[in-house]
């Protein structure tokens, strides 16, 4: 039909001809309410972002002589940040006359990678920046589900 019959079928029903795909031939129009449109969108926008999960990189930190138990803390932080689906960057830093110790950096991080190989991979291998060395690990899967909330039972009487 042509375009001027479309506006007029609109105008009668009090509502809006607007134009779905524009490149088609011929041009592909809905007469529709376009206010409601926008809001229905903006909805459909509203729960996709909702929905959405956004990575962020996390980052630890560590020096070539952290002690045992301050390696296991982090190394926990570290597997929760990759259950939930964040990207993990472990840094040594190398404070004066400790970047002559590369090798225990080194060390430090392999250890780190083989105790986060269940929960994570090797995204960047360890690289020296200036005074700090850094690996970055991604997670395996998607981020873990949150526990769905039960519905509290009815009591019956």
């Amino acid at each position: 039909m042509h375009p001027a019959e479309a506006v007029k079928i609109a105008r009668q029903r009090g509502l809006d001809l607007i134009e779905i795909v524009p490149n088609a031939t011929p041009p592909v129009c809905k007469i529709m309410d376009f206010g409601k449109f926008k809001y229905e969108q903006t909805k459909k926008d509203k729960l996709q972002k909702k929905h959405q999960h956004v990575t962020q990189l996390k980052e630890l930190r560590f020096h070539p002589n952290t002690d045992v138990h301050d390696f296991e803390f982090k190394t926990r932080h570290a597997r929760n940040f990759l259950e939930e689906g964040h990207k993990v960057k472990a840094t040594v830093v190398f404070k004066g006359r400790e970047i002559t110790y590369k090798e225990q950096g080194e060390e430090l991080l392999q250890r780190l990678a083989e105790k986060l190989t269940d929960v994570g991979k090797v995204d960047q291998v360890a690289k020296l920046e200036g005074r700090s060395m850094a690996m970055i690990f991604a997670p395996e899967k998607g981020p873990k589900k949150k526990a769905e909330k039960k519905s509290k039972p009815t009591e019956d009487k």
